[in-house]
């Protein structure tokens, strides 16, 4: 199963808006005989290219053979046949399952699918990691909005900024994980004033991939940079975002902003980078709100990373 997820990665950027799976099948005698991964939204799934790479020479030992997907095999048609039914036409022995899948269409339908053929099932094995590689998935299917990141730079005695101006607080290489992070997401928000004071870019410059979708809060477009889409409120972005499909939004702040989605409760992930000085004076960071468990803390050139996820 780690196997599995290891090469569902590979998947981040091409699966979307499809979860990122992967695939491996095991002869009855512990060795691999096929592994794959979904690589793009509209092409086959992670069974598909598994049982595809599985050598002709091998293909008489599927039906001793264990196959293992990080996520449910999906039981309805979409732009691919169900794997499901392709997993009971290869009749392997057994399939490992990560976790059940969150879609509507699926949700348990595939395992049930595969047991009717008379196919051992075992589900939930790394569960909460193969449901943490496809948070954003779940997000989209449970909550029925994009997954959010609240992300701020802070200083020590926790001042986002100073009055009317800008104050750098990210190191070069705490600033490269920032377009990391960007570019592992689909859109990006920040609120008038920030963008009226900080004239931030919100492009991943220092990182490869794709820029995420930038969105700001503003009652009018006045002044505003053409590449930013603009919205009067919270509900009507996120109406959009559903819409578009797009799974993952980063909320940058600034503290107004960011304070408004703690409040509301519309938070799945808090990023805070504490640096190691104080200013005198400042606009002081959003309050943490009180169902946060720290789930990740480092030191990258003496400022502080923590991520946070609800308790």
């Amino acid at each position: 199963m780690r196997r599995c997820l290891q090469l569902a990665h590979n998947g981040m950027q091409n699966a979307k808006p499809n979860p990122m799976v992967g695939a491996v099948i095991v002869s009855s005698d512990g060795r691999i005989i096929g592994e794959g991964y979904h690589v793009r939204c509209g092409q086959g799934h992670a069974e598909v290219n598994a049982f595809g790479s599985v050598r002709p020479e091998d293909v008489p030992l599927l039906r001793e053979a264990t196959i293992y997907v990080s996520l449910e095999p999906c039981s309805h048609w979409g732009k691919t046949p169900p794997c499901a039914d392709l997993i009971v036409s290869k009749r392997v022995r057994r399939v490992v399952c990560g976790c059940i899948d969150p879609f509507a269409e699926v949700q348990g339908r595939g395992i049930e699918r595969i047991r009717e053929a008379g196919i051992e099932v075992t589900v939930g094995v790394l569960e909460r990691e193969c449901m943490e590689l496809n948070r954003k998935f779940i997000a989209v299917n449970t909550e029925h909005r994009p997954y959010i990141i609240l992300k701020w730079a802070e200083t020590k005695d926790r001042k986002i900024n100073i009055y009317k101006g800008v104050l750098p607080i990210s190191t070069p290489f705490t600033k490269m994980l920032v377009h990391k992070l960007r570019a592992e997401n689909d859109a990006i928000l920040v609120g008038h004033e920030t963008v009226n004071t900080d004239h931030p870019q919100l492009n991943i410059r220092e990182w490869s991939g794709r820029d995420p979708e930038r969105l700001v809060l503003a009652h009018s477009t006045e002044g505003m940079p053409g590449w930013f889409k603009c919205f009067s409120d919270i509900d009507t972005m996120l109406s959009y975002l559903r819409v578009s499909r797009r799974q993952s939004l980063i909320v940058e702040g600034g503290t107004i902003t960011l304070q408004g989605f703690i409040d509301r409760g519309l938070w799945d992930e808090i990023r805070v980078e504490t640096a190691p000085f104080t200013v005198e004076q400042g606009t002081p960071s959003p309050q943490l709100p009180a169902n946060v468990r720290l789930v990740e803390q480092h030191d990258y050139d003496g400022n502080i990373i923590c991520r946070y996820m609800r308790e």
